[in-house]
């Protein structure tokens, strides 16, 4: 632990005290290694050292976040104290609450690896594994990146919390070229894993080689199955809605239920698990000092759980789920269970439909409606009676959330801890077989 920082950020909160009702200061130091890999060859290695200080200042009923980047933490005092010179121009928070009177400090422990400090020195063998793995698939070339980091929070607060915490995170992700076709794939965790590592090379290139034929697509509603990373951009979706303050604002698929209300399948369940160790986005204490938990969003179909700050828990007559966020409640990782499909008998379960292997370009035109469009990218599959027999290019996918939780008929065994670019909540996703999904060219 930084006890630099440490003694810096409760200096920080005892000087603040004197002018404002209430102080909490959250500081995250990260140092981060990424390598890229450029036509299966590394380019260029980059490396960050950060320090981010988020301010929750209250006044009155007033309240300022602030959140700042800079090695002179001291300074920040006299960027503060310009708040009470408009303080009274002000209006008072909407959502407002004090501070919880939590005073028990329970970090999380299992979720540093010495191990990515070694790599973050030698990452040769790293980056050779996943180039080696990746052509010997038969593919022509590879892309992608490994990074490695180390990410250390620290809480104080007026109301005498303080509470510090460390972790490490290891993401790889590769994409492998073979002719027109191209495959992808992605980890996360919060452990370095040679063996995840030539996984992501295999699956990527496993996918880029899957089949040589480009066959014709007609637009319209189709079976698909949707593999773990385009699961876990969409579940990003559905879980940020199943924010609070999200659902008061209307901005959720969410706001026209209550929990205990049917909103997916009965197969289908979806956790919040901040205290799951493997995941990187683990923590033991949210932005107000509550102590998290795992809980269920989602649980067999039903809504079971919004997530709460104490400022929105207030506003609804409940407590704090631990997702603070001092303005917007948090999901921190996300956790499907897994299904009875064996990840190889997906195509012949399918029969009939497109395997999309991933996504971006994600989209609401409604959020309360639930109403989003997705790309899909790098190898999407046309299923004939159980069997691939090519791909398609790039199809966007229009649809519902809701339709697409209520679709749901088939869910993998295999489950995948996935993060990249476009998975940015740590999440351990299976593959999922959806009915009826609209599907179209991107330009329609």
């Amino acid at each position: 632990m930084r006890k630099d920082l440490q003694d810096t950020v409760s200096k920080l909160v005892e000087r603040l005290s004197r002018n404002f009702d209430e102080v909490a200061v959250l500081a995250v130091s990260s140092k981060e290694t990424m390598v890229k890999i450029w036509n299966s060859e590394p380019s260029v290695v980059q490396l960050w050292s950060r320090v981010g200080l988020n301010l929750r200042l209250a006044k009155s009923g007033r309240l300022w976040v602030l959140t700042y980047h800079t090695h002179e933490p001291e300074a920040l005092v006299s960027h503060a104290e310009d708040i009470l010179k408009v303080a009274n121009r002000i209006s008072e928070a909407e959502l407002y609450a004090s501070l919880p009177e939590y005073a028990t400090c329970k970090p999380i422990t299992g979720a540093f690896d010495n191990n990515v400090e070694f790599y973050t020195k030698n990452p040769d063998k790293l980056v050779d594994s996943l180039i080696t793995e990746t052509l010997s698939t038969g593919v022509d070339r590879v892309s992608g990146t490994i990074s490695l980091g180390q990410v250390e929070r620290i809480l104080v607060t007026s109301k005498g919390y303080e509470c510090s915490e460390a972790k490490t995170t290891f993401e790889v992700y590769a994409r492998a070229f073979k002719g027109e076709l191209t495959g992808h794939w992605a980890h996360g965790s919060t452990r370095v894993s040679l063996d995840a590592v030539r996984d992501v090379g295999r699956r990527a290139g496993y996918y880029a080689t899957i089949t040589k034929n480009r066959v014709d697509f007609t637009p319209g509603e189709y079976d698909v199955v949707l593999s773990p990373l385009v699961m876990g951009n969409l579940l990003e979706y559905v879980a940020w809605m199943s924010s609070a303050l999200m659902v008061l604002m209307g901005f959720s698929i969410f706001a026209k239920y209550k929990p205990g209300d049917k909103v997916a399948v009965e197969s289908f369940s979806v956790y919040d698990a901040p205290r799951d160790t493997s995941l990187p986005g683990v923590v033991g204490f949210d932005a107000e000092g509550v102590e998290t938990h795992n809980k269920p969003i989602i649980e067999k179909g039903v809504l079971v759980t919004l997530l709460h700050n104490n400022a929105t828990a207030s506003k609804m007559n409940t407590k704090s789920t631990g997702n603070a966020g001092w303005v917007n409640p948090q999901p921190w990782n996300l956790d499907v269970p897994g299904g009875l499909i064996r990840e190889e008998e997906l195509v012949r379960e399918l029969r009939d439909g497109v395997f999309i292997t991933n996504n971006w370009y994600t989209r609401l035109q409604n959020y309360y409606e639930g109403l989003f469009s997705t790309v899909s990218r790098d190898a999407a599959l046309l299923v004939k009676n159980g069997e691939i027999v090519g791909h398609v290019g790039r199809i966007r996918v229009t649809s519902t959330f809701n339709k697409l939780l209520s679709g749901i008929k088939g869910i993998s065994k295999e489950r995948f801890d996935v993060q990249w670019w476009e998975v940015r909540i740590p999440t351990r996703a299976p593959y999922i077989i959806v009915s009826k999904l609209r599907l179209t060219r991107p330009e329609a």
